[in-house]
Formats: C-alpha cells, sequence, structure tokens
C-alpha cells in the first residue's frame, strides 16, 4: 500500500501523460492515478502540468 495516492481525476484517462507520472490503475477506463512512497522523488513540474491539464479539462478549455 503507497503512503500517499493522488487520483488526479475522475477522467483522468485522456489525460496525456508523457512524463510517465500515471502508476496505479492503469488499466481502468475512466480514471488513472500516482501512487507517491514515502521517499519517491517527483517531477514537480511535470506533476503540476499534469494537474493543470487537468483542471483545464475539467472547466473545458486547453491548458496553457
Amino acid at each position: 500500500m503507497p503512503d500517499e495516492s493522488a487520483p488526479i481525476d475522475a477522467k483522468s484517462a485522456s489525460l496525456d501523460d508523457p512524463s510517465k507520472l500515471f502508476n496505479a490503475s492503469l488499466d481502468a477506463g475512466t480514471r488513472r492515478a500516482i501512487d507517491i512512497r514515502e521517499g519517491e522523488e517527483v517531477d514537480e513540474i511535470a506533476f503540476k502540468a499534469l494537474f493543470r491539464e487537468a483542471v483545464a479539462q475539467n472547466v473545458g478549455r486547453k491548458a496553457k
């Protein structure tokens, strides 16, 4: 069990993930998640970009 899990969005399966941050629920039809274990490094820039894309998707516009 991971120490933390960051489910980005209920529709996260449709988000681009060029940095391969998603590492959980990869075979799910609509959602994917990011499991972060204690001490694990996360690409902060890629994580913020992915989060912004999820927000933009939810408000119906394209991420910058």
